[in-house]
């Protein structure tokens, strides 16, 4: 979902020689078909990724490929850490064989990291919390995330390649999938549409930094060409929403009102009450902005997901 979007603004500002790896996608290819060179690979085959990197030698790697959901990482914990964190070791491996061919080889990798490395340290009292924040997660996918955050500096340390990472807050925008804010637009526009009459829903009470995906990439271009080699840099959104606020923003765009049950199956075993970072190095060292807000992205995700099912 991340790169798609990422390809669209490469695109749009004239970038020819864009390369993107999928595998089993979320997201629709056809939105950036013609857009970038598409490419199947799983990220935890080390040939595949040497292949690609052999072949292209791109100049900006953007390590976007993870399994990414806590929920899922319960369920398939392996799974999560021979994607993530296998994956992030075939990356830099890759690039370290080509160099051994071409020694001028030195491209710059931003890796998404994420919030969740933080786990426990996100509470009311330590938020926004900065990069120096100790790394408590609670879930096999923030384990995953603190591993491939620490080999990318060893990588930056030991290879002296110009790895920037990069810990990801809540992001959602037109395109994602199962996220609190993509799951009840989708069953809103289910509901606008009379094909459900209920918006589930589970723990309303906790707080989330919510940041737009297109702000989001904007930071992981930024990134990668002011960031510090080496170095760790927050990227959340300014303000936080106690999730029950999301659905009056939904209703006031759709013109219906809501009905909300909870599902008791969309109840984490932890759930962080509070998810903020403070992201003030990454606006110091790059200039970011925000220029998203909450209703405008959940009107774009609703206006999107209304193309779709049409």
């Amino acid at each position: 979902m991340v790169g798609s979007h990422m390809i669209d603004i490469y695109h749009a500002q004239g970038e020819q020689q864009i390369v993107g790896t999928f595998y089993k996608p979320t997201t629709d290819l056809a939105d950036i078909s013609g857009k970038a060179t598409l490419i199947e690979c799983d990220v935890r085959y080390y040939q595949a990724v040497h292949d690609i990197i052999t072949t292209h030698k791109p100049d900006k790697i953007f390590h976007l490929a993870a399994q990414s959901y806590p929920t899922v990482s319960w369920q398939r914990p392996q799974e999560t850490m021979d994607t993530n964190v296998n994956g992030t070791i075939n990356v830099f491996e890759a690039i370290k064989s080509v160099r051994k061919q071409d020694a001028n080889y030195n491209p710059v990798v931003v890796v998404a990291c994420s919030s969740a490395e933080y786990g426990a340290s996100l509470t009311p009292e330590n938020t926004p919390v900065k990069e120096d924040t100790t790394l408590l997660p609670l879930h096999p996918y923030g384990v995953s995330k603190v591993g491939q955050d620490l080999l990318s500096f060893q990588y930056f340390q030991n290879d002296k390649i110009r790895s920037i990472r990069a810990r990801i807050f809540n992001t959602t925008g037109p395109r994602k999938t199962n996220d609190v804010v993509s799951d009840f637009t989708h069953r809103a526009v289910a509901i606008e549409q009379k094909k459900a009459t209920v918006l589930t829903v589970g723990n309303l009470k906790t707080k989330r930094a919510i940041t737009d995906v297109r702000d989001l990439v904007s930071a992981l271009m930024l990134l990668s060409e002011k960031g510090n080699w080496g170095d760790v840099y927050n990227i959340s959104g300014n303000k936080v929403y106690e999730i029950n606020e999301i659905v009056p923003i939904i209703e006031s765009y759709i013109g219906i009102k809501l009905p909300t049950e909870v599902d008791p199956k969309l109840l984490r075993p932890t759930d962080e009450p509070i998810i903020y970072g403070d992201s003030s190095k990454l606006k110091r060292d790059t200039g970011w902005e925000q220029k998203y807000t909450l209703e405008q992205t959940i009107k774009d995700m609703i206006d999107y997901i209304r193309s779709k099912s049409q």
